[in-house]
């Protein structure tokens, strides 16, 4: 009784039929999407243009206006609706308007970066060429998410969070500012985070259409059918042997970092030494861990028992590098500074940001005696005429405390200086008038 009341909840509040639009009018709307040609093609390469310009100047708000209007998503889950639908008609409309977008794209961020006054990459523009794991599950959740929202009958704003979140742009922006200055590993690197994000968001899309039970393509002559289920296989394994070598190869690279960084917190932690700068690599000649200490000159005994350990962390084959003391002619400046500048940033950070609220309260003091000067100066010419023995007046704000219960409160001080001081009845028609006249809910008068 209980499994079958867990079963009808989960179908009540999970099943993706209920919402699941017209499967046609979803279908027709992502074979739109696949068409590359005049306007679209246009705003393509205007949104590669901001993108690059965002990049350039290191402004995210920018990158992502141009993620928002980009229509990159459209061929894309162009490929995986082909391959769920077995319309091979489609999967060539969606690779060869693919493959025009990524041209005309790298182009646009080439021409730009040629021409632009700015040469050096900044932090956005160098967080494009560096792909993690992450982003496979980003691009994998991503397509879901967005084949989702097509397919159902209220659309809303998915497919621009999707566009974001994928960050398909700036990679291909990076590419062509790699090209733009002759540097492969910029190209090569925000190229290959272009290529999986792509291959992970049609197979998304893809997973979703076949969860959906979207009806394939149906075909009279059942050898064709064959024939073309063979090819969209082929074409489908072609395109995924490399994103799957990729992936495994992304998987690798965070576990060794992983297992580096938890050597050195636990193996190169010394007394009266810290470590001043870190710096993993892994590539065709090796894999190395190379450590800048400061402090103390840790033995040599203790830094072999280190080496002895690194098979623990499976990295049998990692070279250990220490610089310390000895071979201080061997530290990397530049790493050092960068640690430095680091810090500074960090502390400055911070310092900024509590001198940041320090001025906001202080100007919300400075605002309040504004507020009641301004209001003391518009008020003077009434109390003339109705009160003509008033010789000055001072309004202020204060906190009011109870001694016996600790309770605070906000009350408004007016001290007012007679040539005669006023009779009771006329100070309570005063503070009545004041408080009208200022809106103070507590006012206190004080007369002299």
């Amino acid at each position: 009784m209980q499994q079958s009341s867990i079963k009808t909840f989960l179908k009540t509040y999970l099943d993706l039929r209920k919402d699941k639009d017209n499967e046609l009018a979803t279908v027709d709307s992502i074979r739109k999407g696949v068409e590359f040609k005049g306007a679209n093609l246009w705003i393509l390469i205007l949104a590669i243009f901001m993108a690059s310009l965002g990049l350039n100047v290191n402004s995210t708000a920018v990158i992502i206006g141009a993620m928002l209007i980009s229509p990159l998503m459209g061929p894309i889950m162009g490929v995986g609706l082909s391959v769920g639908l077995n319309d091979f008609e489609l999967m060539k409309r969606s690779l060869k308007s693919y493959f025009i977008t990524t041209l005309f794209s790298v182009t646009t961020a080439t021409i730009f970066f040629l021409i632009s006054p700015v040469a050096e990459g900044q932090s956005e523009l160098l967080a494009r060429t560096s792909p993690t794991i992450y982003d496979v599950f980003i691009a994998l959740l991503g397509g879901l998410a967005g084949v989702i929202a097509l397919s159902t009958k209220e659309k809303g704003n998915v497919i621009p969070g999707v566009a974001i979140a994928t960050a398909l742009m700036p990679p291909l922006c990076t590419a062509g500012y790699g090209l733009a200055t002759g540097s492969a590993a910029y190209f090569f690197g925000a190229f290959y985070l272009y290529f999986i994000n792509s291959v992970f968001i049609s197979l998304a899309t893809f997973t979703g259409v076949r969860v959906m039970h979207f009806q394939r393509k149906a075909f009279a002559d059942k050898g064709r059918e064959l024939k073309v289920r063979r090819t969209i296989v082929f074409v489908v394994i072609l395109t995924l042997c490399p994103a799957v070598y990729l992936t495994v190869g992304i998987i690798r690279d965070m576990l060794f970092q992983g297992s580096a960084n938890r050597f050195i917190n636990e193996q190169l932690s010394f007394a009266d030494t810290q470590v001043l700068d870190k710096r993993i690599t892994r590539g065709s000649e090796g894999a190395e861990i190379r450590v800048v200490l400061i402090g103390e000159e840790v033995p040599e005994a203790s830094l072999a028992i280190a080496r002895s350990k690194l098979k623990e962390y499976n990295l049998e084959e990692t070279r250990l590098t220490v610089l310390q003391g000895k071979n201080r002619e061997e530290l990397d400046i530049s790493s050092i500074r960068a640690m430095v500048m680091e810090d500074f940033y960090k502390n400055s950070e911070e310092r900024l940001q509590q001198q940041k609220q320090t001025i906001a309260s202080l100007q919300n003091d400075l605002e309040q005696y504004r507020k009641f000067d301004e209001l003391s100066r518009r008020i003077i010419p009434e109390l003339k005429v109705l009160y003509p023995n008033v010789q000055s007046i001072a309004l202020s704000q204060a906190l009011e405390q109870t001694v016996d219960s600790l309770r605070t409160d906000t009350v408004t001080l007016c001290v007012l200086q007679f040539d005669k001081q006023p009779r009771e009845s006329e100070k309570a028609k005063m503070t009545d008038w004041l408080k009208a006249r200022t809106g103070a809910g507590k006012l206190r008068l004080i007369t002299r």
